[in-house]
């Protein structure tokens, strides 16, 4: 086990802190990314975890991909082939791409700096994004002669829209953190001293709710992204099936009546 990732549990909120602040929370390595992988699947293991805070140290969210390591040809980018870099690419950042789509756990991207090709993708894979005002976000793949390998141009469209999306990947430009929030990569901007503060409220309001239900919505939410309507139809017909047994539906409709609050228990 590495140190890319850093997990602090406060009640029912985990907090996943990239800890590489002098490279700016770059990914060189595949033990970067088997530590980000392992770090998902375990709160995600955790049934006493309601919601996840996603954020980096340092003055970076994640600078995103190690240059250098590129040059050298000896970290998660080129191999000595063409077929090896293919190879590479599967078995390292797409293991986290597919980690955090495999994630039953609300995410919640708290941008404290650059979130940097990569990095920026990294955030839209969250559900929920929160930036400092210090903030930069950029798709710049294309500035360095790439595309993005990591399963970009998958999420950042569901981010932003198929429009702003093609517009970020084809320029490169970095926005500062209102731009960001202008085209809903972000869905609000606060001071830097105050972005852990307002993360932290938000996931408390998400961990508020029924945990297992949490965890039905954001398999629907993401699984629908991809489907038909009758198939999101028929997915939501059988989980809704599952949410109507839980304990904690039935306390939420006794507290209901009863006018009081409810006490969830994860049941």
């Amino acid at each position: 086990m590495g140190d890319f990732v850093k997990m602090e549990k406060r009640g029912r909120i985990a907090i996943l802190t990239f800890n590489h602040p002098d490279t700016m929370n770059a990914i060189a390595t595949h033990q970067d990314c088997a530590d980000l992988v392992s770090a998902l699947r375990d709160i995600g293991d955790d049934t006493g975890i309601s919601v996840a805070i996603v954020t980096g140290s340092g003055r970076a969210f994640s600078a995103g991909g190690n240059l250098q390591a590129m040059k050298d040809r000896n970290g998660i980018g080129p191999l000595a082939s063409p077929a090896d870099t293919r190879s590479n690419y599967r078995r390292g950042v797409q293991t986290i791409s597919r980690a955090f789509n495999d994630c039953e756990v609300p995410l919640i991207a708290a941008v404290n700096g650059h979130a940097i090709g990569l990095g920026n993708d990294l955030a839209c894979f969250c559900d929920m994004r929160i930036a400092a005002d210090t903030a930069k976000f950029a798709a710049g793949f294309v500035k360095v002669g790439l595309i993005p390998g990591d399963g970009g141009a998958w999420a950042l469209p569901r981010a932003v829209g198929h429009a702003k999306a093609a517009e970020l990947m084809f320029t490169g430009d970095t926005l500062n953190a209102e731009e960001a929030k202008e085209i809903g990569l972000v869905s609000r901007v606060v001071p830097a001293e105050r972005l852990m503060d307002e993360a932290m409220a938000l996931a408390e309001r998400v961990a508020a709710n029924p945990p297992r239900s949490l965890r039905l919505a954001k398999r629907l939410l993401t699984d629908a992204q991809n489907m038909r309507l009758n198939e999101v139809l028929e997915m939501s017909a059988a989980m809704q099936a599952l949410a109507h047994e839980t304990r904690d539906h039935k306390e939420a409709v006794d507290a209901f009546l009863e006018k009081r609050k409810p006490d969830f228990t994860g049941e």
